[in-house]
């Protein structure tokens, strides 16, 4: 039986294991923390409990199809609820407004802000609506070893089109067609979900605007630990050993082929196929010594990191919506300051605030709401650490004290600094150490045009057979469905299939 090696537990990681234990593998999961779930974590205290990392279900198409070659479905495995409204927008200097999924009352909302903006939406959405249906047909699913994807004749008709699409930035896409600086910051704003800005991710990522404004965005009841939860147990009831607090510190080679994995217990593992789900650089600078060929690209961009809030507060808070987004007048200078070398968090922020008890109240104790925040900031690990109850440094508190405060005055809930009852703070050096991600990012490699579709890092290592990548450093990109689609991909590869589309579902259940 072919012996596969999983580093890595988080979604990929265990996505990837669950697929491969289904074709009949013998799969070891490695994960070097206690804890599965990798940057989709939870922190649980006092009774309030919080998802520490994504916390939008979108593209459950991805989700249900990935569900359904393990035998089972998306409603099998989680509970589902669609919020209404999908997310509220304060934005600096006007009232806040909902967006909900409903195209005639966002055509009306957008009119209502700017005349003529309705009928620029609808050609906008069915625009975007076009691209990600191209991009989930033809490009997520494919590893890009062959042209094929290039030949097929829906994606030649659609070049002319797809050219300027990846040359020119979301922001001047969005400037072109609409005037009002809310209405641009909604259609803008998914680049934050790319680890990038507006400013330089392709406006390919149009496509973004589909899933929250036509699509619509679910929440799974528990949290995103279900879906943690869901892949762990669709890996161990197909036979993946799962060890957890057991750290990869080399994977073994030998005449250009893996030979297995060294743990830091000083233990080897043997196998013929190694699955890294760890960062990228990690990989290439810790785990890979003495490969030769390994790829050592020096102009990746990162994603930017974050400052991440999760607060216990007293009391209900109806000023906020499940998802809410707050936004800075200054919508250029906000992201400048991130990304620009050297950067800093922005005061005031743009920023995000998931207030997930009003939907699920087994979150938080009675009577109370936790509250995720998240706030965008350099890629910088030098910026120090975050703690529990004001224990972080003191930089990372006081700008923490700043985004409180900001919260506070914008959605109007002057009291909100006295009902903190819990508090924690996650900076960039936390992932950086935690999490060994590059230059403690949040997200893994933005997708700026020369890391999208084909031009983003492969999934196999050049120059060592049985070594793969998956993850959200690698094809497709950053986000849980394509941390799912990357597990397809390298499922695929190690099957020896180069087609561009989906695995037929139900053929990897067993």
């Amino acid at each position: 039986m072919t012996r596969a090696i999983v580093i890595g537990g988080g979604v990929a990681g265990l996505a990837t294991a669950a697929l491969l234990a289904a074709d009949g593998l013998q799969v070891e999961l490695h994960e070097a923390r206690n804890e599965l779930g990798g940057r989709a974590g939870t922190w649980e205290q006092d009774g309030f409990r919080f998802d520490t990392g994504p916390s939008w279900y979108l593209m459950p198409e991805v989700f249900e199809h990935y569900f359904r070659l393990l035998g089972t479905t998306a409603a099998d495995e989680l509970d589902l609820v669609r919020l209404n409204p999908a997310y509220r927008v304060f934005s600096e200097g006007h009232d806040p407004f909902d967006i909900v999924t409903d195209r005639a009352q966002t055509r009306s909302l957008f009119e209502s802000m700017e005349p003529g903006a309705g009928a620029q939406l609808d050609a906008y959405l069915e625009s975007a609506d076009s691209a990600y249906r191209l991009a989930l047909d033809h490009f997520l699913y494919d590893s890009f070893s062959t042209a094929a994807v290039l030949r097929h004749p829906k994606v030649l008709r659609n070049l002319p089109r797809l050219a300027p699409a990846l040359l020119r930035t979301l922001a001047g896409h969005v400037e072109d067609r609409f005037h009002d600086p809310r209405l641009r910051q909604v259609l803008e704003y998914p680049a934050v979900f790319l680890g990038g800005s507006p400013f330089t991710v392709p406006a390919l990522y149009q496509l973004m605007s589909h899933l929250d404004l036509d699509d619509g965005v679910l929440y799974p009841l528990g949290g995103m630990r279900t879906v943690v939860s869901a892949l762990e147990r669709l890996a161990t009831t197909r036979g993946v050993r799962i060890h957890r607090g057991s750290d990869v510190r080399h994977i073994a080679h030998r005449d250009g082929a893996v030979t297995g994995v060294d743990l830091a217990d000083g233990a080897h593992h043997s196998a013929q196929i190694v699955v890294s789900a760890t960062d990228l650089h990690h990989l290439e600078h810790d785990l890979l010594e003495g490969a030769a060929d390994k790829p050592r690209r020096r102009d990746r961009a990162p994603s930017s990191g974050a400052l991440l809030l999760l607060l216990g507060v007293r009391g209900e808070i109806e000023q906020l919506a499940h998802h809410t987004l707050l936004f800075t007048g200054d919508w250029r200078a906000n992201f400048e300051a991130i990304t620009r070398s050297p950067g800093h968090l922005p005061d005031p922020a743009s920023l995000y605030v998931c207030a997930a008890s009003h939907t699920d109240p087994g979150v938080a104790p009675p009577g109370h709401t936790n509250l995720f925040v998240l706030v965008p900031s350099p890629a910088d690990p030098l910026s120090g650490r975050g703690g529990i109850d004001g224990t972080g440094d003191a930089r990372i508190e006081r700008a923490a004290d700043r985004v409180i405060e900001q919260i506070s005055q914008w959605c109007r809930i002057p009291d909100l600094a006295e009902r903190i009852v819990v508090r924690r703070t996650i900076a960039p050096q936390d992932f950086a150490t935690d999490l060994r991600t590059w230059r403690g990012n949040a997200l893994g490699m933005a997708h700026t045009l020369r890391q999208s579709a084909m031009f983003r890092d492969r999934n196999t290592v050049r120059g060592v057979d049985g070594l793969y990548r998956v993850g959200a450093d690698v094809a497709p990109g950053i986000g849980l469905p394509m941390c799912l689609i990357s597990a397809e991909i390298v499922t695929k590869l190690i099957r020896g299939d180069r087609s561009p589309g989906r695995m037929p579902e139900m053929t990897a259940a067993r």
